[in-house]
């Protein structure tokens, strides 16, 4: 049986792709960024169902093992160990996991912010362009909506 934290997982991963490309497509930073952040979070999210299926797993076939062979004490201890031994994987699995996933937040944030800055520079930069240079500013604006009208009218035919 598949885990729900894998289809949760792959769902948000999924969604997070979908926001990253409509984010790169639209130039919202915004949106690529959060699409990124919510794609690894959900990658994330996928490995640990993943890590709880092999453990799931692992410890069906040690019970079958040890279902096997029922009346050795020393099966049953050296089962009780590896169950133990399987489920202390598990939980190193999970901590590595919730760090990568917190790993990934933070670098998701510091992109965001980041990206932030790098806009409000370029608004500031633009501004000061076209408050130097107003006639260019106005010629270059109407040569790019001339462009873009171009564009439309010829996709229409």
């Amino acid at each position: 049986m598949v885990d729900t934290d894998r289809i949760t997982g792959a769902a948000k991963e999924l969604g997070g792709k979908v926001q990253g490309a409509v984010g790169d497509l639209t130039g919202s930073q915004r949106d690529s960024v959060e699409g990124r952040a919510r794609q690894a979070a959900g990658q994330a999210e996928n490995l640990y169902g993943q890590a709880k299926d092999t453990v799931r797993d692992i410890g069906g076939k040690i019970r079958d093992t040890v279902g096997g062979l029922v009346g050795s004490d020393d099966v049953e201890h050296r089962a009780r160990r590896a169950q133990g031994a399987a489920e202390e994987h598990f939980d190193r699995a999970q901590r590595s996991v919730y760090r990568a996933a917190d790993e990934a937040a933070d670098y998701a944030e510091d992109a965001y912010e980041r990206g932030g800055h790098v806009l409000r520079r370029g608004t500031r930069e633009v501004s000061h362009q076209v408050a130097e240079y107003p006639l260019a500013s106005l010629l270059i604006a109407g040569a790019v909506g001339f462009g873009l009208g171009l564009l439309v009218s010829a996709t229409r035919d």
